[in-house]
């Protein structure tokens, strides 16, 4: 799911999880060859420019897909340490640049294929300015504010090894009951902590996934809890939204919610792409890297199955 049209570093990251993960979504920006970037296309209404929203991101979707091993390469080159987008400036132009940073890294066939998607982007983002410009609500809006990706953000990868512990809290679950972190840890051999949002297509699709494996995990002693972002200090109309998606995806695991301003809000906002899973020993320590992507997909299943069986088998001892 894209994200803050001002975090760069995880905007090329959700926009290739996207193409990978959402491939329905892919395919609907591949059909046709309809040019929504010409000026005729122009919507007429908020109903329009959103629909046409969602039908450029797609398109962009499709062009990283196309040919994402590659694009993978350029997310790979860009400076991770601080990699950052200006206020206004076109994500095609951050882009290219990055592209041409990287250029000795790239055959001259790969460097046409890729110089040739960034002005692609480069026109539709051009597009998508002046629908947020004229339609503001068009754009959907996600959690996050950062601008920049610190080097030790918690999801980096590679940082599995460290056994990290996950930030505390104390708050409640969406029917207000109190939940502490340490409780709910220390109760459990494993637990599933997932990152979602209500608006966010890949979270939303796995919901049904993330619910059976919660019941998989109740007879090993094992539990799954939901964070949604959208529902930090208790925002009622984010949490009744929430209920309403959980229950129409026929979730029942618990979903919990603290404050912003804590420890683990700050953990929040540091997440740049969603969904995001990870796994939790009973010391409340994370165990491995963070599943980055939804488990509709087998390769984020089966490594997040890797990390549930190898922090039950330590619990065993």
């Amino acid at each position: 799911m894209k994200m803050n049209r001002t975090n760069t570093a995880g905007r090329i990251l959700v926009l290739l999880l996207t193409a990978l993960l959402v491939l329905s979504l892919a395919a609907c920006g591949k059909k046709g060859n309809d040019d929504m970037t010409k000026p005729n296309a122009e919507p007429k209404n908020a109903q329009e420019a959103a629909a046409m929203y969602k039908a450029l991101m797609d398109q962009e979707n499709a062009i990283l897909m196309e040919n994402q091993s590659l694009w993978e390469r350029v997310f790979m080159s860009a400076d991770k340490g601080m990699t950052m987008q200006e206020d206004g400036k076109n994500y095609g132009d951050f882009l290219l640049d990055t592209i041409e940073s990287a250029k000795d890294k790239f055959t001259a066939d790969e460097l046409k294929l890729l110089r040739q998607g960034g002005e692609k982007i480069r026109k539709i983002e051009r597009t998508l300015t002046a629908i947020e410009a004229k339609f503001p609500e068009a754009a959907p809006k996600a959690p996050g504010n950062g601008d920049s990706i610190p080097a030790d953000s918690p999801t980096t990868p590679g940082n599995g090894d460290k056994m990290q512990k996950f930030p505390a809290f104390e708050g409640k679950d969406l029917n207000g009951n109190p939940v502490k972190s340490d409780d709910l840890f220390s109760k459990n051999a494993v637990t599933v902590v997932n990152f979602w949002f209500t608006t966010c297509g890949p979270c939303v699709g796995e919901l049904g996934d993330l619910d059976a494996l919660n019941k998989e995990l109740s007879g090993k002693g094992g539990a799954l809890i939901g964070i949604n972002a959208f529902t930090l200090d208790g925002n009622e109309a984010a949490i009744s939204d929430a209920k309403d998606v959980l229950t129409q995806s026929g979730a029942t695991y618990q979903n919990v919610y603290f404050d912003s301003g804590s420890e683990a809000g700050k953990f929040v906002e540091s997440i740049y792409a969603y969904p995001t899973t990870y796994v939790v020993n009973r010391s409340g320590r994370i165990v491995g890297d963070p599943i980055v992507g939804a488990i509709t997909s087998k390769a984020q299943a089966d490594a997040l199955q890797a990390q549930i069986d190898k922090a039950l088998a330590a619990d065993m001892g």
